[in-house]
């Protein structure tokens, strides 16, 4: 933090992350963004599973393992190792937050359980992420983003109508399960507040996987219905889906009959608005065919930059749709500082994804690049008391 930049909203807060790969990390990044202490413990000589997730690499760090641990300081402790789970009892005696991706139980196993955290610290907020859960049939299973796409049903409503179920291109259900993880964090620390006593919480993927069908399960549950895959279109809402143009795709999303009457006055075909077939949405939704071949056909008739400049001129929702190298070089992109640099200790300054969120009065900020392993060990240990002689024993013992 520069001296002159006032405190995140966490400032003070000590997070101990024990995860790997995507949900949990994400989750202990997001907190260190808004400004708390996270300290990362890996396994020594191997790390999170991340880290060898390439290429692309920047010299031996994965991009993949950059994107979702900055902001933390990064520690190592074989916990098989008794000496090491002495280590983690002092850092969780004055920590405010643990988080854990374990397998269930496992916290219990290395004599972390409800008991030792009762009497020695009450005032950790806890959160462990699971696959499925610690409840029902499948409790204690392992989970796996792409497995928990195609089993909440996820997959079944991605994808062409005729074609295969798809996933989406980002591990959306772990990164979902990780501002999960998030919110819950928050709210235990919230309620902390009035009790002075931490708490339990748990988020699984697969409970974010049923829960992120959203409208979708809702549909169901009203009408009986299966949903079926639409593509790029929308269940509810018509139009609403991507259609080619002389040059390309535009995305058009147009949410009510006010809008579609804009659409059609902005593309000179009044009359589609006075069609007794589009007149209302449920109209639209129900010859959705007609009305998506209709403009998909009218679309086709001129360049991409040559609709989007009529179409945003007279207010009708629509965007290009870009490539990934398009979005992150966009002006927008670069004005919201949603690329940013910092400088890593090996590597010098690198590129990495900015901040989602913004603060006015604590704000949050990149203060740390992704720690190489074991960065910041000794660090750790000796602001615990540890002396050289202590160090030196744990790391003999392949403690750390």
């Amino acid at each position: 933090m520069s001296g002159n930049q006032a405190p995140g909203a966490l400032d003070g807060i000590r997070v101990i992350d024990l995860t790997r790969v995507l949900a949990g990390p994400f989750c202990a990044m997001m907190l260190g963004d808004m400004g708390a202490d996270v300290i990362k413990v890996e396994q020594p000589g191997r790390g999170d599973d991340t880290r060898a997730w390439g290429p692309p690499f920047v010299g031996e760090e994965s991009a993949y393992y950059l994107g979702a641990n900055r902001n933390k300081r990064g520690m190592t402790l074989n916990l098989k190792d008794q000496g090491a789970r002495e280590v983690l009892k002092e850092l969780l005696r004055d920590a405010d937050v643990v988080i854990d991706n374990f397998k269930l139980g496992t916290m219990a196993r290395h004599g972390f359980d409800d008991a030792w955290y009762e009497e020695h610290a009450p005032q950790i907020v806890r959160a462990s992420i699971l696959g499925y859960g610690s409840t029902g049939p499948r409790a204690g299973l392992p989970g796996y983003d792409f497995l928990l796409q195609a089993e909440s049903g996820l997959m079944s409503i991605t994808g062409e109508a005729d074609g295969d179920p798809m996933k989406l291109g980002v591990a959306i259900v772990d990164l979902c399960t990780g501002m999960y993880a998030l919110s819950s964090v928050l709210a235990a620390l919230q309620a902390r507040y009035r009790t002075g006593k931490g708490q339990y919480v748990e988020v699984s993927l697969y409970d974010t996987g049923i829960s992120l069908l959203a409208n979708v399960a809702a549909n169901y549950l009203a009408s009986g219905e299966e949903s079926g895959r639409y593509g790029n279109g929308h269940p509810n809402i018509v139009p609403y889906n991507a259609y080619p143009t002389r040059s390309g795709m535009i995305a058009l999303s147009v949410g009510n009959d006010g809008q579609f009457q804009t659409f059609c006055n902005a593309v000179g075909q009044d009359a589609w608005a006075d069609d007794t077939r589009f007149l209302r949405n449920r109209d639209r939704v129900e010859n959705r065919e007609a009305c998506d071949a209709m403009i998909s056909e009218l679309l086709k008739m001129d360049d991409t930059a040559a609709w989007l400049q009529k179409l945003q001129s007279a207010g009708v929702s629509c965007a290009p749709i870009n490539t990934v190298a398009q979005a992150l070089t966009a002006e927008h992109t670069i004005a919201r500082g949603l690329v940013t640099k910092t400088l890593h200790s090996v590597e010098g300054e690198i590129d990495l994804p900015g901040i989602p969120f913004r603060f006015s009065d604590s704000p949050a900020s990149i203060r740390r690049a992704p720690p190489t392993l074991g960065e910041h060990t000794e660090e750790v240990l000796r602001e615990i008391g540890k002396t050289d002689a202590e160090i030196s024993a744990l790391r003999d013992s392949g403690a750390i």
